[in-house]
């Protein structure tokens, strides 16, 4: 590919034109386009503009196998949370600043190596008017970690009496006007499920059945979506969607993960989380949750 055809392909194409020997994976996002107020010249002053992103990142190679699980890659959300992040930080004059700062953030992330970064403003003539940026981690070795606001949720933890409570509706529909993100939480369910001589396997059982009893409620209630992993949860809360964890992911593959029962699990969650509150509809033995009878008028500070 010569350097001209080159210089108006897209990133995706750049990359793989300027790949060393030992080639990398890559992920991209193609034309996010978002209005935005952003120029150095009065007329762009107090207007918005439409602004294409286009973004390919080269990934070193994970360790071990990816086992189909969303938080041992670079997930998609990422690249669009550094260019959300960027724009609401300051209203800035020139591309080349916001295109440097996405760049930044990204190559923050474990295993990002190298970004192509390009961004156009769509409305400024009759074509596209931009900048495009190549920078590798070791360019941005001076860089510090950049993370997104860390979201801090309502944990909210639903008992057997929550669940088979007339009330249920009315607290979910003051879940879902609470300005804080929500994730619930389940316990066991009613009634007989399998049990193991072997306790790890009976472990894995009652965190399934924990589970199963998390979709019977995401089927009562579509707003109330199950969720197993952090990237999940995350996005989730950065999106203000009300999450019902699905524990087993998380609990299983954690190093210093929670060994007791739900009351035990519950707050490592709103440990791992930094939760702002725990609250449980009906009993639950964990020091400093706020327990609400689930049958009274529902009210939440």
């Amino acid at each position: 590919m010569s350097e001209i055809r080159q210089a108006f392909e897209h990133p995706e194409a750049r990359a793989l034109a300027t790949s060393d020997a030992a080639p990398l994976d890559r992920i991209s996002l193609r034309d996010h386009v978002v209005d935005v107020e952003i120029g150095a010249f009065q007329a762009e002053r107090g207007v918005r503009q439409r602004v294409s992103f286009n973004i390919v990142v080269e990934l070193t190679p994970v360790t071990g196998p990816i086992d189909d699980d969303v938080d041992r890659i670079l997930s998609y959300d990422r690249l669009t949370e550094a260019i959300h992040t960027e724009l609401a930080a300051e209203r800035l004059n020139l591309l080349e600043t916001l295109a440097e700062r996405i760049a930044e953030r990204i190559l923050t992330e474990p295993r990002a190596f190298r970004v192509f970064v390009r961004v156009e403003k769509l409305d400024r003539g009759p074509g596209a008017l931009g900048v495009e940026i190549v920078r590798s981690a070791d360019q941005i070795g001076r860089a510090v970690a950049m993370d997104a606001p860390v979201p801090h949720p309502l944990i909210v933890h639903l008992g057997p009496e929550a669940l088979a409570s007339a009330q249920l509706t009315a607290w979910i529909d003051a879940l879902e006007a609470d300005p804080r993100p929500v994730i619930l939480t389940v316990g066991l369910p009613g009634g007989d499920w399998p049990k193991a001589a072997h306790k790890a396997a009976q472990r894995r059982i009652d965190l399934l059945a924990m589970e199963q009893n998390a979709w019977v409620l995401a089927g009562r209630d579509a707003r109330c979506v199950v969720r197993a992993t952090r990237t999940e949860l995350d996005w989730a809360m950065k999106h203000d969607q009300i999450s019902v964890w699905a524990p087993s992911k998380m609990v299983l593959d954690a190093v210093h993960g929670p060994k007791g029962g739900i009351g035990e699990m519950v707050a490592w969650l709103a440990q791992e989380l930094s939760a702002t509150k725990v609250v449980s509809l009906g009993p639950l033995e964990i020091e400093g949750v706020e327990i609400r009878d689930p049958d009274a008028d529902v009210e939440l500070s």
